[in-house]
């Protein structure tokens, strides 16, 4: 590995900085970036499918790429794919390195092994210091716990928050286990969705220091859209009192339900919807936002998290 130890216990998903969730101005998007880097954040995850590299890009001009830390994933598998994965990361970035990347959304030892020739790339490219670190990501506890174990797999990025939002094939408890598994074999943990994607925001306090307190979480990526949100999480990291005053500011900032493009329409967080807000168009969820009361009754229901509040 490099000396990613260095990384912030913090990690900024800039998801929520991607054009699938916000319609900032690069600018805005970049200043948000600095901002965090100036209060100590300096490891950022990102991935192809959220098409933002240009704010890392941005951000590098501004510092020394060496100061910080990238991830960023795709779903490529195999070697010509993979390549060209790298490349145009290498490429957008303006970067000669990368420090994490991983193989997106594996499901099962099934899928990782259909993505080895990648994996195998990979294993070439950190032979040579383009990649210094390799790794998953997923939302399911089988492949933390039969993919985070492989030799090749330095890094695993899980979902993990109290209430087990967004496990696909388990719970909490199941998660548990398999991350228990992968950090005994001295493998690292960059936990997602501490807030369920907005879902646990009744006591988001509480939700944050589930991650960031847990022995079984080396860093904790957590989507971030206002200065508010920055200064919110660092001071419960760093459990400073001024929580309530942020919080209160946090939640006048406006709020909706948002159904990911990758949505089937399978119909389950229609039927589980109380307020008569969800409805099925066109084989895609669709949500009358003058109904919903953003009460996150939907998200239990998908099976897929396509279901977030941003």
């Amino acid at each position: 590995m490099s000396d990613i130890n260095k990384a912030s216990k913090i990690c900024y998903g800039t998801l929520a900085l991607s054009p699938l969730q916000c319609s900032y101005s690069l600018q805005e998007k970049t200043s948000l970036l600095l901002y965090a880097f100036q209060k100590g954040i300096n490891f950022f995850d990102t991935a192809e499918l959220y098409d933002n590299y240009d704010i890392l890009r941005e951000l590098t001009k501004n510092i020394n790429r060496k100061d910080i830390y990238i991830s960023t994933k795709s779903y490529a598998y195999s070697k010509e794919t993979l390549d060209q994965s790298v490349d145009k990361a290498l490429t957008e970035l303006s970067t000669d390195y990368l420090d994490v990347f991983m193989i997106h959304e594996q499901e099962s030892i099934h899928t990782f092994r259909g993505h080895y020739a990648a994996i195998e790339r990979l294993q070439e490219l950190k032979a040579l210091g383009v990649v210094r670190n390799i790794g998953i990501s997923t939302h399911f506890y089988r492949a933390v716990r039969d993919v985070g174990i492989q030799k090749e797999v330095d890094i695993i990025h899980p979902i993990y928050n109290e209430k087990g939002i967004g496990i696909v094939d388990g719970n909490i408890g199941q998660m548990t286990d398999a991350m228990k598994k992968v950090k005994f074999l001295g493998k690292r943990i960059l936990g997602m969705k501490p807030l369920g994607g907005g879902h646990l925001t009744d006591d988001t306090v509480r939700s944050l220091r589930f991650s960031f307190e847990s022995p079984l979480v080396d860093w904790t990526a957590v989507g971030m859209r206002y200065k508010e949100e920055i200064d919110f999480n660092l001071s419960v990291l760093n459990n400073t009192t001024n929580h309530e005053l942020l919080s209160e500011s946090i939640s006048r900032k406006p709020r909706s339900l948002n159904i990911a493009e990758w949505c089937t329409g399978c119909g389950a967080c229609v039927e589980r919807c109380q307020q008569d807000a969800l409805e099925l168009v066109d084989g895609k969820c669709v949500v009358n936002q003058d109904k919903c009361v953003l009460c996150s009754y939907c998200a239990t229901a998908c099976r897929d998290f396509c279901i977030k509040i941003i």
